[in-house]
């Protein structure tokens, strides 16, 4: 049986957890830290701090297999040496082999966008000469889908996503966007209507092959899943039964 923890600030990483499932089946808890949303607005220390904690408490309190950090930013900024911990990181590699023009636009959060972490990162996977990594804040649209916003709102998110993109897609000519925040893979219909000759690239499908790498063949029978919040459990269940998830959710603190 493989018991896999997966959590994030909320929302994100539920758009792993079918990925997952795909490529092996798992008993999952999934823990939406909804109380210290938005990890990427909070400093490397704090984030350090939070996510050290959190391991701790998960380990402790489920004992799983496996556990996946589904959030971009402490997958690059938190330090953890565990060996059953599986980060979510951009696919850069993946994206600069598939654009054109090598201009390849990582959207992705503020404590990201500043941090030294993120050029380390770019460095270490030694990419053509020609490949031109651009960052930009996605925070607002992070918050499209943390607040809902994608479910209820459509010309808020289009609006939003105008005024976040368009400029910096145009003036830097870019073919490639990496979604580098989990929360982002559910404004997938709005960038595609937007920019229909951009490519999204998701880091799910990653994620998933590292899962089922370390898991082996100690798959569960079938699939089954368990959430957990930090905060506000009705409004997050709330939220899931609009998207299809009809789970109950339990508080977890």
């Amino acid at each position: 049986m493989a018991k896999i923890v997966v959590f994030d600030s909320g929302f994100g990483s539920l758009s792993i957890i079918r990925p997952i499932q795909q490529a092996v089946k798992s008993d999952i808890v999934y823990f939406a830290d909804q109380k210290n949303f938005p990890y990427g607005k909070k400093s490397k220390s704090q984030l350090t701090k939070i996510i050290t904690k959190t391991v701790s408490m998960l380990e402790e309190k489920f004992k799983p297999d496996l556990i996946v950090i589904g959030s971009n930013t402490p997958s690059l900024l938190v330090e953890i040496n565990k060996k059953n911990i599986v980060k979510v990181l951009p696919p850069i590699k993946k994206a600069s082999k598939i654009s054109r023009t090598g201009n390849v636009a990582i959207l992705t959060t503020l404590a990201v966008v500043r941090s030294k972490k993120l050029s380390e990162y770019v460095r270490k996977n030694r990419l053509p000469k020609h490949v031109n990594i651009k960052r930009i804040d996605a925070t607002k649209l992070v918050r499209l889908v943390e607040e809902g916003k994608f479910l209820d709102d459509q010309k808020l998110c289009e609006k939003t996503i105008k005024k976040v993109l368009s400029e910096s897609f145009s003036k830097l000519g870019i073919d490639v966007a990496i979604l580098s925040s989990t929360h982002l893979p559910f404004l997938l219909p709005f960038l595609k209507k937007q920019f229909p000759n951009i490519t999204f690239v998701d880091p799910a499908k990653e994620v998933s092959q590292k899962v089922r790498k370390i898991v082996g063949k100690n798959s569960s029978k079938k699939n089954t899943m368990k959430i957990f919040t930090s905060s506000n459990p009705k409004k997050f269940q709330k939220y899931l039964w609009q998207i299809g998830i009809k789970k109950n959710v339990s508080l977890l603190i």
